[in-house]
């Protein structure tokens, strides 16, 4: 199969990155972790505005009926520029579970929504904000008096929701998985890029620590694993009957890219990538959290592998 972004897809993605790359999308996370919401949802409504959250919504309740490609696209760009909040499972998830004025409210970016199905996605995102809170069954919970647990990316703020029913297979379970791969792909392409405008500036020795072997070849290794995860993604995204299988493996192989990704960057950098003022470490912990959202590893090569 040949598979080629569309001019209409190529500038989606375009605006996508122009938006987000001047929105200061780091103050952003940093304020959404210490429970501050107004700039991560005024973020919110921007991306509903050129159509985000309506991609997967069909065109009766004011969705643009777009497909599994264009979510990826969008995702993609929202890894890149770390942008917090429930954003997968409103944009992916919950487009398959909800019905009627909910669903537009969705669309036009009025309504968050989060996601809880254990095992695999034991606790729900961001619960105390959501307008809603679903299982996989469609069923709504209730998120009041949902109980904080700690996070390993303190953007991701999650909580324990009783009552969910857990399925790790269907539509709207797949969608989810895809979503995470496409956000880890763009995290990892983002701490490559940073990793290299680095190692051009840093000096060591009267030359910048780009120029020696050593650095070019971890970097190369980087490149080499995010390409290789690239057109697993978007295969998985146009297949048909494989769709389980297929996204199965790309969050595999996104994953591992995106976790070499945040290693090298690390070592590139040096101390400076260690501390907390650094944007660095918004990518370093986000790509450690997303690595076992919606499925670790393990549950998904053993997918792949039925």
């Amino acid at each position: 199969m040949r598979f080629q972004l569309s001019p209409e897809q190529r500038q989606f993605a375009a605006t996508l990155h122009e938006l987000l790359g001047g929105a200061d999308t780091a103050a952003a996370a940093r304020a959404w972790a210490a429970g501050e919401h107004d700039r991560g949802l005024k973020l919110w409504r921007a991306l509903a505005d050129v159509g985000v959250f309506a991609l997967l919504v069909d065109e009766d309740h004011g969705g643009l009926g777009a497909g599994p490609a264009d979510l990826v696209l969008a995702c993609e760009a929202l890894g890149y520029h770390a942008v917090p909040g429930p954003v997968a499972e409103s944009a992916a998830v919950a487009p398959a579970l909800l019905t009627g004025h909910r669903l537009t409210s969705l669309a036009e970016g009025d309504l968050v929504a989060t996601v809880v199905a254990p095992p695999e996605v034991p606790l729900a995102l961001d619960a105390d904000i959501a307008g809603v809170v679903l299982d996989l069954t469609g069923a709504h919970l209730t998120g009041a008096g949902a109980a904080p647990v700690r996070s390993i990316d303190p953007p991701r703020r999650l909580f324990r929701v009783p009552g969910a029913a857990g399925r790790s297979s269907g539509t709207a379970f797949d969608r989810g998985v895809l979503a995470v791969a496409a956000q880890l792909l763009g995290a990892g392409q983002w701490l490559l890029d940073t990793s290299v405008a680095y190692a051009k500036q840093r000096h060591q020795y009267g030359r910048a620590i780009g120029e020696y072997q050593a650095v070019k070849h971890l970097l190369a290794d980087v490149v080499t694993r995010l390409e290789l995860a690239r057109p697993l993604l978007y295969g998985a995204a146009v297949a048909g009957e494989t769709f389980a299988r297929d996204v199965s493996a790309a969050k595999v192989l996104a994953g591992d890219a995106a976790y070499l990704a945040a290693r090298t960057a690390l070592q590139v950098h040096g101390a400076i990538g260690y501390t907390a003022e650094h944007d660095l470490g918004l990518r370093l912990t986000k790509v450690r959290a997303l690595a076992g959202a919606w499925g670790t590893a393990s549950f998904h090569r053993a997918r792949v592998l039925r």
